[in-house]
């Protein structure tokens, strides 16, 4: 967690850098508006994307906890049917 947090603001520096670079450069009021919308554009991909891998790797554990589990069931259930046939 503290992992996250960390590359939450290591993420957020790097924004506000590149907004307060992009604000201070030397170029036509509409050129920075455009960069800035491009590199917000750029964030909020590369966000997307990060989003969906989480989603991804998520929904993916959840499917082999989900098959582990049906695993284990199985498996006690077979196991309890052996030790009731031996002691009826």
């Amino acid at each position: 967690m503290k992992a996250n947090k960390i590359a939450l603001g290591l993420l957020g520096g790097l924004a506000a850098g590149a907004v307060v670079g992009i604000l201070f450069a030397p170029a036509k009021g509409s050129d920075t508006r455009k960069k800035i919308q491009q590199k917000g554009s750029d964030y909020a991909d590369n966000l997307k994307d990060k989003f969906e891998n989480l989603s991804g790797s998520l929904k993916s554990n959840y499917d082999k906890i989900v098959h582990n589990g049906k695993d284990l069931v199985a498996e006690s259930k077979s196991k309890f049917d052996d030790i009731k046939s031996i002691n009826p």
